[in-house]
């Protein structure tokens, strides 16, 4: 069991946003140290996507980047924010394409998604000691960034990646081997990416949030109601035994 209810339920191209942001986390494991890519729906701080890795590099986060091009619908403009990595950028400009299609033989030529932004926040510091604020245009135009800032937070502000830092902020605060302090280390990839998803999950359907008067699955129209731990564990059971009559 990977992601059954992120992949089936929120990677299907239902999910409608005007701003994605996405960051990384460093996370210390028994035998050294691994990197938790996460991207996260704005408006309805829905979690999109994780991916756990050795190593911080293009590869992590555009694993991110392609389950968010499943999730989201193709209509509208797109805003996505970042620190200052430059994977990201490179992840997006790759996965978020469209052929061109001329009518001659061949593969069609991509061409980068018209409808998108892509901001840089990149912080300044002396040691730990933060100088400034700086934002980098990279893609598209500051007049699109700013029209999606407007339609995406419900308290304007400048660009910031403040969002999905909460979002890692509650990953680290219910999965103990996150926890910058911790006696309970990860020992394996593949249980913190399953702790991982289990742990979204949860915030997903089952965690309310004051300024949404609702979950996250709730303000993105993916359910009307917010489930109880009991009936998340009963979908995965279904889910489960489902895949195991088709095997």
């Amino acid at each position: 069991m990977r992601a059954p209810l992120s992949e089936e339920v929120v990677c299907q191209g239902r999910i409608e946003t005007s701003q994605i942001q996405a960051d990384e986390l460093c996370v210390k494991m028994q035998w050294g140290t691994v990197w938790i890519a996460t991207a996260v729906c704005v408006f309805s701080r829905l979690f999109i996507w994780g991916e756990v890795d050795a190593r911080r590099n293009t590869g992590l986060v555009q694993r991110v980047v392609e389950h968010v091009w499943m999730a989201r619908t193709r209509s509208g403009p797109l805003l996505w924010v970042t620190d200052g990595f430059g994977a990201w950028a490179k992840a997006v400009a790759k996965v978020f394409r469209n052929p061109i299609h001329t009518g001659k033989r061949g593969r069609p030529r991509l061409q980068l998604w018209p409808k998108l932004s892509f901001v840089q926040v990149i912080k300044h510091k002396t040691g730990r000691q933060l100088l400034s604020i700086s934002h980098r245009l990279l893609h598209g135009s500051w007049e699109a960034a700013c029209q999606c800032l407007v339609c995406s937070q419900t308290q304007l502000g400048r660009f910031n990646t403040a969002y999905v830092e909460r979002l890692n902020a509650s990953l680290r605060t219910w999965l103990p081997a996150l926890a910058r302090r911790s006696r309970t280390p990860a020992r394996c990839q593949e249980r913190l990416r399953t702790a991982l998803f289990w742990t979204g999950c949860v915030y997903n359907f089952c965690q309310i949030h004051a300024s949404l008067q609702g979950t996250p699955a709730m303000a993105a129209d993916i359910t009307s109601d917010v489930w109880s731990v009991r009936e998340l564990l009963l979908c995965f059971s279904v889910r489960s035994k489902s895949l195991h009559t088709v095997l």
